[in-house]
């Protein structure tokens, strides 16, 4: 894992949150991308150039947030992004040649029922970048377990479990392999390929009308200190985002939460 991204928003946790995203890329051997993306809807008959304060102010926000934390070793670079929040981050992911994002739950939300706020919602839903979502306040220490949670182990796409060996390796962690039997179960939903096989530590097969629930039945008895999941087209994760915002009654957790694109 070379290039960690973390947007930053205007929540009250951004600077703990920003502290976090130095540990965990200092453990790793990442250089770290903080960037804020703004967006300009001009006026007629506007004199000031509005463009160049939000970009003044913007970079001026991110400088005094970096000067809150201590950057220890990590290679820190500082942006602000122009244009609309998703295809901004898209673009920035591609051109930095992004491994990772590590996202607040609520970067806007002050809603206590809210897990994932708007904005934190729509980066998962509606980009296939993999990301790490860090609940508020949460203080780094090393991952030496790892709970990855999935209805269906076929792996179709490549590279789509990179981001969770690189994890794996740089902090030498056990990974249990949670498989969940839904309704939606298809013949060959639990055959490991290689891959797979090779990085997992332990296997419990579990049946659950939905994914979460598997993850809150055999949580405690993996005791994780990491979360993994995976994006699908029309699975738990998918169906809970659908409106961006995430509610903590319906998902919610209280360690980091890695989000692998789809695998298929």
């Amino acid at each position: 894992m070379k290039n960690i991204l973390v947007p930053v928003g205007s929540s009250k946790n951004a600077v703990s949150h920003l502290q976090y995203a130095i540990d965990f890329a200092e453990a790793v051997g990442a250089k770290l991308f903080v960037v804020q993306v703004y967006n300009v809807y001009a006026k007629a008959g506007t004199m000031v150039n509005v463009d160049k304060i939000i970009e003044r102010e913007s970079l001026k926000n991110l400088n005094d947030l970096i000067a809150q934390v201590n950057c220890k070793s990590v290679d820190v670079i500082v942006k602000t992004l122009k244009g609309k929040l998703v295809d901004t981050l898209e673009l920035a992911c591609k051109a930095a040649d992004i491994d990772l994002m590590l996202l607040e739950p609520r970067t806007n939300s002050v809603k206590e029922e809210v897990f994932l706020g708007k904005t934190s919602g729509k980066i998962i839903k509606q980009t296939q970048i993999p990301a790490l979502i860090v609940p508020e306040g949460y203080v780094f220490k090393p991952i030496n377990s790892i709970l990855l949670a999935v209805k269906s182990a076929i792996i179709k796409k490549e590279n789509a479990l990179v981001p969770l060996i690189a994890v794996k390796d740089s902090f030498k962690a056990e990974i249990g392999l949670l498989l969940v039997k839904t309704p939606y179960y298809n013949d060959g939903d639990f055959e490991l390929n290689k891959d797979l096989e090779s990085i997992v530590n332990s296997i419990t097969k579990t049946e659950n009308a939905t994914t979460f629930q598997g993850v809150l039945q055999h949580y405690e008895s993996h005791d994780p200190d990491l979360l993994c999941v995976v994006r699908r087209k029309r699975g738990f994760f998918t169906k809970k985002w659908e409106k961006n915002v995430i509610k903590k009654k319906d998902f919610s957790s209280n360690i980091p939460v890695l989000v692998l694109r789809g695998l298929k």
